[in-house]
Formats: structure tokens, sequence, C-alpha cells
């Protein structure tokens, strides 16, 4: 997603299994890279993880100009 991705659109790069195709690789996005995993980040399970990266997505999700 060479301009970023947006709020709501799930990762082009991320496979059936919702896994980073890019994980370990040079191309992996420096934002991705960035994002170490701890208990705050994601919770003890992949509900509360998910549950995290949505409330993220929501507060940075692009404002209508009404």
């Amino acid at each position: 997603m060479p301009h970023g991705k947006p709020a709501g659109v799930t990762c082009a790069q991320l496979d059936d299994n919702l896994a980073c195709k890019l994980f370990g690789s040079q191309l992996r996005p420096a934002v991705c890279a960035s994002l170490a995993p701890s208990l705050e980040m994601c919770g003890s399970d992949r509900d509360q993880a998910l549950s995290t990266l949505e409330v993220l997505e929501q507060l940075t999700a692009p404002r209508s100009a009404d």
C-alpha cells in the first residue's frame, strides 16, 4: 500500500490467517516494524489485540470536513 493503509481496510500484506507476509522482510514498512508486541498493545489474547487495533484505527481515521 504505497500511500499507507486507510483505517478500516485490511492490510494487503496479510495472508488468510491474518499473518504478515512481509514479517522479517526489508520490504516491511517501518511503521509495522515499530509496533513491538506488549501486554498493553496486544492484551492477553488475539481478541484483545484486534480490539486495540480497532480503537487505534478509529482514533486515526480521517475526519470528514462537515
